[in-house]
């Protein structure tokens, strides 16, 4: 695995690209001299939490012939401060899904997915809390 990443501007903009082309922009806050042109690393930290476990889940309850029709991630989290950088503390993640679902299945596939699947929370909860909640929507 492999990604380049380039600075856009003088200030704290930046584009990250993988292998295959796909490409995410990055920055600061602005009290740092960034100007919100993009996401915050600690940001993307998140996402891949998001990303991840959907991946799993989809991939679980297609398995478990589930007819899941859409998902939606809300992620929240609260950071600490740890001499010189930042880390996180607790996070929770909301998951909404849509369709004709048995409801232990997906809550089989959300705890396969953080407890077993999803390298990026596997990493993170080295240090942080992961908790999770869901509902169902037809």
């Amino acid at each position: 695995m492999k990604i380049k990443m380039k600075r856009l501007n003088q200030a704290m903009h930046f584009e990250a690209e993988n292998e295959t082309g796909n490409t995410i922009q990055m920055d600061g806050s602005p009290d740092i001299g960034g100007e919100n042109k993009g996401v915050r690393p600690m940001e993307l930290l998140l996402m891949g939490v998001a990303g991840c476990s959907s991946i799993d889940i989809v991939m679980i309850l297609k398995k478990m012939r589930q007819n899941l029709d859409d998902i939606q991630v809300e992620v929240s989290a609260e950071k600490e401060k740890v001499e010189t950088y930042s880390i996180f503390k607790t996070i929770h993640v909301h998951y909404t899904c849509y369709g004709d679902l048995d409801e232990k299945k997906v809550e089989r596939a959300i705890n396969l997915s953080l407890e077993k699947y999803c390298s990026v929370s596997k990493i993170i909860e080295k240090t942080a809390k992961i908790t999770s909640s869901f509902e169902i929507k037809e």
